[in-house]
C-alpha cells in the first residue's frame, strides 16, 4: 500500500498522521514535545513500521509546525510547508466550503479566512497565551480540575461568572477572588472557557470577517465547554473534525499526496527506523560578517545533513554558490 505521511512539530506536540491512497487517515499519533523536538521526531516515527499495513510504503512526506525545518530534514519530507497552509488544506479537504477556520493549541492560535478554497487572510497569537490551550491548563491546575474533566465540567454550569480573560495573571486573580466569594467550581470553569473564546475573539480574531461554515481545529476543540462558548458567541455550529488534534499533520499529508501527483518523483523518506539514527544539532554564531548570523547545523551520525540560519548560503548544505560576506550584509533574508 503507498501512504503519504505528514508530521506537524509544534512546542507543545508532536502530531503525526498517515493517509492511504484514498486519503484516508489510516493511523494518526499525538505526543508532547517536551522540548525534545528531536526526540519527539523519532518517537513518532518508529512505531509505523509495526502499524501499518504489511507492505506498506512512505511514497511521500511533509513536514510544517514551528520546527518543521528540522522534522523535514529528519524525517527526509518531500515538501515544507508553514502551519497556515497545512491547517488551510486539511480544513478545506474536510469542509470543502469552509470559510472560517479556527485553530487553537497549547503554545499559539490562530485564524485563518477562506474564500472559494482559496486562504486570503490569517492572524496568530504567539505572545500572549490567554488566548491559548496553556490558560486552561494553568487554571485547572490551580482548580485542581484534570483537564480532561474540563469540558464536561464547564457544561453542567448553570450560571456561568464572567472572568478577566485577557491577562492569564489578571484572569487567575480574578478566578481566586470568584472562588472566594463562594461560587461553584462548575460556574467558575465556564467562566474560564468564555474567557478564553472572548480573549481569541477579541485579539487574535479582531477586524477578521468570521462567517460559516467555521471549522475548529487544535488540542482545544477536545474542550466541550470551549466548543460551547464559541457556538453562543459566534452563533453558529461549529464543525469540530474528527482528527481535531492532528489537522497540521494530516494538511502536510495531503500537500505530500499533491506534490507526488504533481511530480511523480521519488520521496526524500528516510524509512521507519529513523529512532535508530543518532541525531544532533549544533548552533554557532557566525563572525564572518556583520549580520552575526545564528546558524544551526544538523548532525546525523555525525555527518552533517542540513544547516540553516545564515543569509549567505555558506552554511547551507543545498546551495550553488556561496556570495562574499560583504554582499549578503546588504541583501535581505529570504527566510
Amino acid at each position: 500500500m503507498d501512504v503519504f505521511l505528514g508530521i506537524d512539530v509544534g512546542s507543545v506536540s508532536t502530531n503525526l498522521a498517515v493517509l492511504n491512497d484514498n486519503l484516508e487517515v489510516i493511523y494518526d499519533k499525538y505526543l508532547r514535545t517536551s522540548g525534545r523536538p528531536i526526540d519527539a521526531v523519532q518517537r513518532a516515527i518508529s512505531p509505523l513500521a509495526g502499524v501499518l499495513p504489511q507492505g506498506s510504503g512512505v511514497v511521500a512526506a511533509g513536514a510544517t509546525g514551528s520546527a518543521r525545518r528540522l522534522a523535514g530534514e529528519l524525517v527526509g519530507a518531500d515538501i515544507v510547508k508553514n502551519e497556515i497552509t497545512a491547517h488551510s488544506v486539511a480544513a478545506i479537504h474536510l469542509a470543502p466550503d469552509v470559510h472560517t477556520v479556527i485553530e487553537i493549541g497549547g503554545q499559539d492560535s490562530k485564524i485563518i479566512i477562506i474564500r472559494n478554497q482559496v486562504a486570503v487572510d490569517f492572524a496568530m497569537n504567539t505572545i500572549c497565551a490567554a488566548g491559548t490551550g496553556s490558560f486552561l491548563d494553568q487554571q485547572a491546575n490551580r482548580l485542581t480540575v484534570p483537564i480532561e474533566e474540563f469540558g464536561e465540567l464547564a457544561l453542567a454550569s448553570e450560571s456561568p461568572v464572567r472572568i478577566a480573560g485577557r491577562c492569564t495573571v489578571f484572569a487567575e486573580s480574578d478566578m481566586i477572588h470568584k472562588q472566594q466569594m463562594g461560587h461553584r467550581v462548575e460556574d467558575i470553569v465556564a467562566g474560564l472557557c468564555q474567557a478564553l473564546v472572548r480573549n481569541y475573539l477579541g485579539n487574535v480574531a479582531k477586524g477578521k470577517e468570521i462567517l460559516p461554515p467555521v471549522v475548529f481545529q487544535g488540542g482545544v476543540a477536545a474542550n466541550a465547554g470551549i466548543r460551547k462558548a464559541l457556538a453562543e458567541e459566534l452563533r453558529t455550529d461549529i464543525i469540530v473534525p474528527d482528527k481535531f488534534g492532528v489537522m497540521g499533520a494530516v494538511g502536510a499529508a495531503l500537500l505530500a499526496h499533491e506534490w507526488r501527483s504533481e511530480t511523480g518523483a521519488r520521496s526524500r523518506f528516510r524509512g521507519f527506523a529513523i529512532g535508530d539514527v543518532a541525531y544532533r544539532t549544533t548552533s554557532l554564531q557566525c563572525n564572518e560578517c556583520p549580520n552575526l548570523c545564528e546558524v544551526i547545523e544538523v548532525l546525523m551520525n555525525g555527518s552533517k545533513i542540513a544547516g540553516w540560519g545564515d543569509r549567505c548560503g555558506r552554511y547551507q548544505t543545498e546551495k550553488k554558490e556561496v556570495p562574499a560576506c560583504e554582499e549578503c550584509v546588504t541583501t535581505p533574508s529570504s527566510s
